[in-house]
C-alpha cells in the first residue's frame, strides 16, 4: 500500500517555489531580450567596432553561472550594495541571457539579405525606418526559435540560485525532502512542476512563432 508524508501544504510550498522560478526567468528574459536585441543589432551592424563588447559577452557565456552568482553575491557585500539576493539572481541570469540573445539576434539580422535592406533604403526609408519595418520583423522570424530555447534553458538554469540562498522550486523540494526523506516522490513532483511550466511556455511560443511566420 502506497503511503507518503507529502502533504497539501508541501504542494503549496512547491508551487510558491515554482512562482519564484517563473519570476526569476521572466525578469531575466526581459533584461536579456532588451539588451540582447540592442547588442545583437550593434554586433551585426558594426562588427569591428563592437569587438570589446563581444569579448565581454563571451566571458559571461563561458564562465559557469554558479561562479557568476557567487561572485556577484560576494561583491555586493564587499562594495556595500544594498540589493537582495533575488535581485542578484535575476540580474546574473539576465546578463547571461543577454549574452546568448545577442548571438541569436545577430544571426537573425545577418540572415536578412542585404538586397532586401538596400531595397528599403532605395524606397526612401531612413536607416531607422528600414531597420524597424524591414530588418527587425524578418530577423525576428529567424531568431525567435533560438530565443524560445534560451527561455526554456534559463528556467532550468535558475535552479542554481539555490546556492546563494534563494528559495525557488529546487530549494523547496530539497527542504521538503529533508523533512520527509522521500526523494523519489518529492523530486518527481518538482520535475512535474518544471515540465508543466516548460510545456506552457513552449505552447505559447509555438503559437507566437506560427503567427510570426504567417504575417
Amino acid at each position: 500500500m502506497f503511503s507518503t508524508d507529502l502533504t497539501l501544504n508541501d504542494l503549496i510550498f512547491l508551487s510558491q517555489g515554482a512562482w519564484v522560478t517563473i519570476q526569476l526567468t521572466g525578469l531575466a528574459m526581459l533584461i536579456g531580450t532588451v539588451l540582447g536585441t540592442l547588442f545583437g543589432f550593434s554586433r551585426a551592424s558594426f562588427p569591428w567596432a563592437t569587438l570589446p563588447l563581444a569579448f565581454v559577452l563571451d566571458v559571461f557565456r563561458s564562465v559557469p553561472l554558479l561562479i557568476q552568482f557567487v561572485l556577484l553575491n560576494s561583491a555586493k557585500s564587499i562594495v556595500g550594495l544594498k540589493i537582495s539576493t533575488f535581485t542578484v539572481g535575476y540580474v546574473v541570469l539576465g546578463i547571461y541571457a543577454a549574452a546568448l540573445c545577442t548571438e541569436v539576434v545577430r544571426g537573425g539580422v545577418l540572415a536578412v539579405p542585404k538586397s532586401v535592406r538596400l531595397a528599403g533604403r532605395s524606397l526612401g526609408m531612413t536607416a531607422f525606418q528600414e531597420t524597424l519595418y524591414i530588418t527587425f520583423p524578418l530577423a525576428a522570424r529567424v531568431a525567435f526559435p533560438g530565443w524560445l530555447n534560451i527561455a526554456l534553458g534559463l528556467m532550468k538554469d535558475s535552479a542554481l540560485v539555490t546556492w546563494i540562498g534563494i528559495i525557488e522550486l529546487l530549494r523547496t523540494a530539497q527542504q521538503i525532502n529533508t523533512r520527509i526523506n522521500e526523494p523519489l516522490l518529492v523530486f518527481f513532483v518538482a520535475g512535474l512542476f518544471y515540465y508543466v511550466v516548460s510545456w506552457v511556455v513552449s505552447q505559447v511560443g509555438n503559437r507566437a512563432e506560427r503567427r510570426l511566420q504567417n504575417d
